[in-house]
């Protein structure tokens, strides 16, 4: 049997134990599953409660039932959702019982997801969007899958597609009618006015959205410097928790520390890294490697220093900033400014906290840049970006050789509307489907 044709359930809330448990059921099977452990037939789309039983008739939980026959379900095939208490030995029972049904089976990772997709409940910029719904973790990344699931992207590349269907269908109808006279003049001229518009407008989108996709993995900052400058104590003011070793001994931090912040609904990414100097220690040695590696990865380094005049060590195209640190044991109050590092001078004391109002305040103006506004972002990964810019360079490339032959300017366009069906996943895109539906969770 096709794995399309069985039946499958999941958890599909929170890990237990909970106050409730959702577990839903979607396939062929699902009606009769649903019937015979509530013991009776449901009205659709109306929420029953039922006293769940066994084929053995023992009783399993006293729970709230619901069913959707398909298509109008959120996989389009006929769908039940069962609300039980969210105990382990409820949930052991409720999953010990539906597997006793032939042709039902636990769900793989992404698979109600994927039915919902090969069912045409939604495209695949969609089914993309609700996966980073499910695991943004900042107002700001929440707000833009919500766009895309909403379709703002597949519903104007599914236009767009349409419209190049229109401009080559104009063409090869002036190929059709190539031996009367006028006539493929007359359509090949509005065409190709068609096919102007349609770059225009997705090369603006293109150029509009700048790093926009970056804003699902976040900005990445690395804490750099000399050690035993206070790197690992403003990592910790900023997680506002421990989460590294603080110690007046130098070289303490070995190893790479990331924590997650949420700035102003922007995701970053604050790394702590060993300090950077010379030293015999191999260990130590091997943390300063990574520390200079993981720095030429960041998008933005915050050097820290206790000295005078120092100045930022270059790590690269990485804008680097110069941050003065243990201000509060300065006698004067004040620290010289260094040499270097682009952004702003900014001086801190993280072990007594001066200074990171105006920092964090800093750090939240370079994330808004460096990510844009993203309130019209359509594009969220780089899938969907190259597929746009694959359609762009085809429909270059069809203006340019209109003149060669209408044949030549007819299968460019051809290409242009492929790209766009294989970017809402309508043809040819089993390879990337499993790569994509993978990383859902369990029952979604």
């Amino acid at each position: 049997m096709h794995p399309r044709d069985q039946t499958i359930f999941a958890l599909s809330s929170g890990r237990p134990p909970s106050a409730i448990a959702i577990v839903r059921v979607s396939g062929p099977m699902a009606e009769s599953v649903v019937s015979a452990l509530a013991g009776k037939m449901l009205i659709p789309r109306m929420a029953t409660r039922a006293l769940l039983r066994r084929s053995d008739r023992q009783p399993i939980d006293d729970a709230v039932v619901l069913w959707f026959p398909g298509p109008a379900s959120a996989t389009g095939e006929d769908v039940a959702e069962f609300q039980i208490h969210g105990g382990r030995a409820v949930l052991a029972a409720m999953f010990n019982a539906l597997a006793e049904f032939e042709n039902v089976r636990v769900a793989e990772p992404g698979e109600f997801t994927r039915r919902a997709f090969e069912n045409g409940k939604l495209d695949l910029t969609e089914a993309e969007a609700l996966d980073d719904l499910i695991h943004a973790d900042t107002d700001r990344q929440r707000r833009q899958a919500l766009r895309q699931l909403k379709g703002l992207l597949g519903g104007r590349a599914r236009d767009w597609r349409e419209r190049i269907i229109a401009a080559s269908a104009l063409i090869e109808a002036g190929i059709d009618f190539s031996d009367e006279g006028d006539v493929p003049a007359e359509l090949i001229a509005p065409a190709l006015a068609k096919v102007r518009s349609l770059h225009d407008e997705i090369q603006k989108v293109l150029a509009a959205q700048g790093q926009s996709e970056r804003l699902r993995d976040g900005l990445v900052v690395a804490i750099a410097g000399p050690p035993n400058v206070g790197k690992s104590t403003l990592i910790n003011q900023l997680a506002r928790r421990e989460v590294a070793i603080v110690s007046p001994h130098a070289g303490t931090t070995r190893d790479i520390i990331e924590v997650q912040l949420d700035l102003d609904g922007y995701p970053v990414t604050v790394i702590d890294t060993a300090g950077i100097r010379e030293t015999d220690d191999p260990v130590e040695q091997e943390g300063v490697r990574r520390a200079r590696a993981r720095a030429a990865e960041a998008d933005l380094v915050l050097w820290l220093t206790d000295r005078a005049g120092d100045s930022a060590a270059g790590q690269g195209a990485t804008p680097v900033w110069l941050v003065h640190s243990k201000i509060d044991l300065d006698a004067a109050g004040t620290v010289a400014p260094g040499k270097g590092g682009a952004g702003p001078q900014l001086r801190i004391s993280a072990a007594r906290g001066d200074g990171l109002p105006e920092l964090i305040a800093a750090l939240v103006d370079f994330a808004r840049d460096y990510f844009g506004t993203g309130e019209g972002a359509l594009i969220g990964r780089a899938r969907q970006r190259g597929f746009l810019q694959e359609t762009v360079e085809s429909l270059s490339r069809s203006i340019q050789v209109v003149g060669q032959g209408e044949e030549l300017a007819a299968e460019e366009l051809r290409r242009a509307a492929y790209s766009l069906g294989r970017l809402l996943g309508r043809v040819d895109v089993e390879d990337i489907l499993d790569v994509i539906f993978r990383e859902f969770c369990v029952g979604k």
